[in-house]
């Protein structure tokens, strides 16, 4: 059984940050607290673990609003307090110790450095009262350099961010952009599954990242965060790049300089975009994304990632601002393309259709809602497994239209 630390983050209930709704416990010191909300403490909750409950509890109460250390921040707390209660490796640590982590210390940049340094201050501010003793700053930075490197996002099924977790053997997996395994998680539990034909004794892959973009983007990514430059049988061949980069049908068809320009945009309002999230209203992201495809698709078609990019931008924004019309339209442009650019059993594929699906039937177009369920739930079988209670409750999902 493989446990891992997660931090979900805090919500907050008429202004005041609040605790705990339940916690999994797995055997001695393995139970960790998963925040959610609720507006008490259950005692069942403070007895199962109680160090994590008092590290989490104490500190927001202590801040109130002020209470604002990043998930990064808040999973290092977590990963010190676990280290304290017990010395003995944990049952996710059968093959590689979370001390034994790559950090790569040596390959961080100024830029990382600092934000590194950021963490540590914000560790001591939130956690120096609730935490004894902390490591010094060198095994501090030692230590978030390898969560950084070797952490893992939690996601629920239409990969909504959940928290961040840490699973010491499971990182022992390499990457490639063509995986042959892929993971998904049960309550606290990590559970690795095979998505392609595995022979004794070949290697397995995951995959670190979004798989959605082409080479150069992906080896970019993987090279910032992680330090290596992937030559993966994907990347040495290239073979789904020109689909990715697919370019609108003109007559007259654009030069080479036309598109690496727009490129070049495509990835500044890209960044831009995820910047504006922080300060600008719905309404203006939408147009932000309207404006971004309406300029992309001079020379883009619209399967072209960098458009199926703001497209699903739009979707989430509408979403938001429940706009479902709006959001089942960005939906149907997406789907059928990623189908094609991601792996057969993507997750990311198998959330698009979750998401029409649920449109569909929110919108009374009950035949099409049970088609994008059906379709979803054939990926999730195999990526969850047929016992996952996602899988369940979208086949009740399926059940209750008939």
């Amino acid at each position: 059984m493989l446990v891992f630390f997660l931090i979900h983050t805090n919500l907050k209930l008429n202004n005041k940050n609040i605790c705990c709704l339940f916690i999994s416990l797995l055997g001695p010191f393995t139970g960790l607290l998963i925040y959610d909300w609720s507006p008490l403490c259950f005692l069942s909750a403070q007895r199962g673990d109680w160090p994590m409950h008092k590290l989490e509890c104490v500190a927001m109460c202590a801040y109130g609003e002020n209470w604002c250390p990043s998930e990064t921040v808040r999973l290092v707390a977590r990963i010190i307090m676990k280290q304290r209660v017990t010395t003995d490796r944990t049952p996710s640590e059968r093959l590689l110790l979370l001390k034994e982590f790559e950090a790569h210390l040596d390959k961080m940049d100024s830029e990382k450095e600092e934000l590194n340094q950021a963490d540590i201050a914000a560790l001591h501010h939130f956690y120096s009262k609730h935490i004894s003793d902390l490591p010094d700053d060198q095994a501090l930075t030692e230590l978030f350099a390898q969560v950084n490197c070797n952490g893992f996002t939690i996601e629920d099924e239409e990969l909504s961010h959940l928290g961040s977790a840490v699973f010491p053997d499971v990182a022992l997996m390499n990457h490639s952009c063509s995986p042959n395994v892929i993971v998904t998680y049960k309550g606290t539990v990590a559970e690795v599954r095979a998505v392609q034909e595995i022979n004794p004794g070949e290697e397995i892959f995951d995959s670190y990242i979004d798989l959605l973009y082409p080479t150069e983007d992906r080896r970019e990514r993987l090279l910032d965060s992680y330090f290596f430059m992937c030559q993966c049988t994907e990347c040495t061949s290239r073979s789904k790049d020109k689909a990715k980069m697919e370019i609108r049908k003109l007559s007259s068809p654009p030069e080479p300089k036309e598109i690496q320009s727009m490129v070049h945009y495509a990835k500044n309002v890209i960044e831009e975009f995820r910047r504006a999230k922080h300060y600008k209203n719905p309404g203006e992201l939408l147009e932000m994304c309207e404006l971004s495809l309406e300029k992309m698709g001079a020379i883009f078609a619209d399967t072209n990632v960098y458009m199926l990019h703001m497209m699903y931008q739009a979707m989430g924004v509408c979403l938001y601002m429940q706009d479902w019309d709006g959001a089942m339209s960005y939906g149907e442009k997406i789907v059928q393309p990623y189908s094609v650019h991601y792996p057969t059993y993507s997750l990311n594929v198998a959330s698009m259709y979750l998401k029409l699906g649920r449109l569909y039937l929110g919108l009374e177009k009950k035949s099409q809602g049970v088609k994008a369920l059906k379709k979803a739930l054939a990926i999730m079988e195999v990526a969850h497994g047929k016992d996952h209670h996602y899988v369940a409750e979208v086949k009740r999902e399926i059940l209750d239209q008939k």
